[in-house]
C-alpha cells in the first residue's frame, strides 16, 4: 500500500547532515509532531492519519534516528539542535505558527521552541514531560539506550521492547509488543531487526554534557504563559512526577491535563482518552479552522 504522505529531505541547522520527515499534506494549521529520545516518526503514524487534512501534519525523525543521517559528533545530540532543525523544517515548508506536540524529548523541544517564541506557535501538546525530569526515570532509559544485541529477529525485537518497556504497558500482548517493535526497529541488508537509531545519542544522558536536559526549567515553563497547553501524563510516569504534574497546572492555570491510567512513560497517544483530549484541545484553539 503506498504511503499516505510525502517523503522530505531538508538540511540540519548547521547544514552538515540531511534530515528526513514525513509530510501528510493538508491545508489546514500545521500540526509538527516530535517523538522521544530512541524513537522516530514512526511512533505517530496513527495519530498523523487522524489530523491529515484538517492539518498540515508534518513528522520528523530527528537527528540520528529513523531515516535521518546520524551526527558524526556525539555532543550534537541535544534538544537545542534538535529545536534548530525544526525551525529549519517550519521555515522550508512554509508552517505558519504550527502546533507543536512532544513526546518525552519531543515535549522538552516544544517547550524549549514555545518559550522563546510564544506568538509563532498555535499551541502545544506536551506528552508525559514537564519542567522537571524524574532522575530515577532518566537513569532508566539510560541503562537500555542502544543495547539491545540479543536481537537477531523480530521475535526477539519484540521481547527486547517488552523487557524494557512492560512496567509503562502492563496491559500489553504480544500483538502489541510486535507493533512496538517495528516502529523502534528497522532491518539491515541481512534483514536483522536493529534500533532504528544511533546508540551515540546516548552521550546526552551520562551526564558530560550538562545541556541535555537542564537543571532548572520552571523558567522556561513560565515563559510559555501566553500559549494554550494540553499536558498529558501516564499515571505510571517515573519521568513526569504527580507532584511536577501539578505545579505546571498551578502556574499555568489554562493548562488542559489528562491522566493516561495503566501507564508510564510515555503514552503511545493511541489511548482513547488521550486521543479525546487531542481532538477538543485542537478543536478549540483560536484559528484552528484555518
Amino acid at each position: 500500500m503506498a504511503n499516505s504522505y510525502q517523503d522530505v529531505f531538508f538540511p540540519s541547522s548547521d547544514g552538515r547532515l540531511q534530515l528526513y520527515a514525513r509530510d501528510y499534506g493538508g491545508t489546514g494549521p500545521g500540526l509538527l509532531l516530535m517523538h522521544g529520545l530512541t524513537r522516530n516518526a514512526a511512533d505517530f503514524g496513527d495519530l498523523a492519519e487522524r489530523f491529515a487534512g484538517r492539518f498540515r501534519v508534518v513528522v520528523p525523525d530527528q537527528r540520528g534516528r529513523g531515516r535521518s543521517e546520524y551526527d558524526p559528533e556525539p555532543s550534537n545530540y541535544v534538544p537545542i539542535a534538535y529545536c534548530g532543525d525544526m525551525l529549519g523544517l517550519i521555515a522550508r515548508l512554509g508552517l505558519e505558527r504550527p502546533i507543536l506536540i512532544g513526546t518525552s524529548m519531543g515535549g522538552l523541544m516544544a517547550m524549549v521552541m514555545g518559550s522563546l517564541a510564544p506568538q509563532s506557535y498555535r499551541g502545544l501538546v506536551l506528552n508525559d514531560v514537564g519542567p522537571v525530569v524524574e532522575p530515577a526515570g532518566l537513569a532508566r532509559i539510560a541503562g537500555y539506550v542502544g543495547a539491545a544485541s540479543a536481537v537477531t529477529d523480530w521475535a526477539s525485537a519484540a521481547e527486547y521492547c517488552r523487557m524494557t518497556n512492560a512496567a509503562a504497558f502492563p496491559h500489553y500482548g504480544e500483538a502489541d509488543w510486535m507493533r512496538f517493535a517495528r516502529r523502534l526497529f528497522t532491518e539491515d541488508a541481512r534483514g536483522v531487526p536493529r534500533l532504528a537509531y544511533d546508540p551515540a545519542i546516548a552521550a546526552g544522558l551520562t551526564g558530560s554534557d550538562p545541556s541535555a536536559v537542564p537543571v532548572d526549567l520552571w523558567p522556561m515553563w513560565d515563559a510559555l504563559a501566553p500559549l494554550p497547553i494540553l499536558a498529558i501524563r501516564g499515571a505510571n510516569s517515573d519521568i513526569l512526577g504527580a507532584a511536577t504534574f501539578a505545579e505546571m497546572a498551578r502556574r499555568h492555570p489554562g493548562m488542559q491535563s489528562v491522566s493516561v491510567r495503566d501507564v508510564g512513560h510515555a503514552p503511545m497517544l493511541d489511548e482513547p482518552v488521550a486521543v479525546a483530549a487531542i481532538e477538543g484541545f485542537l478543536e478549540a484553539l483560536p484559528s484552528a479552522a484555518g
